[in-house]
């Protein structure tokens, strides 16, 4: 078949980025924590294998330390089979930066990008699929779970100052999805005006952009600290007993 057979490339129109350059310093540990093995194998390759598995995503970027670059790109990537990571890059200081720094690698043609932790092993299909769909209607969307414990609003010497209402409080949760444009405009206003976030519907609601949140999932922890990788063992194992 000659080059004029060939069938036309396709744009990816949904791509993830994973910011995995993070040091870890709350894991008290040379290793990043995105590397630390999880069920024996590196932390961040479960959840690029949701993220490969997932017919909603045509690409993913990783963005990791400058020292790991070949490691992931060369080594990590091609082991575990992970095709669709088109684009290992460096990332920056904060997980801010290393968006911003794999924003820059995504196409223009590209209509969503997703932002997954590394350290979030325990994502979906399913989230991954709603939080792309939220976005494509609304623009942003993140997965988020509704506050259940009684929230306390605490002044000087640990004095409780009043009881907040739970009712419309929500936790943050990764992946969160946004229309690529906005998202990367967002994220250079930003940069210009030195503002920071923990999140980058943060980013996007400053911006001036709406997002609605999709439920999540107790189980879709964030792997911060040396009890959260007992926990994240006792989740895999209970997933693997269920799956058997």
């Amino acid at each position: 078949m000659d080059q004029t057979d060939a069938p036309p490339r396709q744009t990816p129109l949904v791509v993830a980025i994973v910011p995995a350059a993070g040091r870890g310093l709350r894991m008290g540990g040379a290793l990043p924590k995105q590397f630390l093995a999880l069920g024996g194998e590196p932390l961040v390759v479960h959840s690029l294998r949701v993220l490969q598995a997932s017919p909603v995503i045509d690409e993913i970027v990783l963005a990791v330390p400058q020292a790991d670059l070949d490691y992931c790109l060369n080594d990590l990537a091609v082991r575990f089979g992970f095709s669709k990571i088109t684009k290992v890059v460096a990332g920056g200081k904060e997980r801010q930066d290393s968006v911003r720094h794999a924003l820059e690698h995504v196409s223009e043609e590209t209509e969503i990008v997703v932002v997954h932790d590394a350290v979030r092993p325990f994502v979906t299909a399913g989230m991954v699929t709603e939080v792309v769909e939220a976005a494509r209607r609304v623009g942003g969307a993140i997965v988020a779970l509704p506050m259940r414990d009684t929230v306390k609003q605490v002044g000087a010497e640990g004095r409780i100052e009043r009881t907040v209402d739970r009712q419309p409080l929500w936790l943050a949760q990764t992946p969160q999805a946004f229309r690529r444009d906005q998202l990367l405009a967002a994220h250079c206003k930003a940069y210009a005006e030195k503002v920071h976030a923990t999140d980058d519907a943060f980013l996007f609601e400053w911006a001036g952009h709406p997002v609605v949140v999709v439920e999540g999932s107790g189980e879709n922890i964030k792997v911060t600290r040396p009890e959260d990788m007992i926990i994240g063992e006792a989740i895999l194992k209970a997933r693997m007993k269920a799956d058997k």
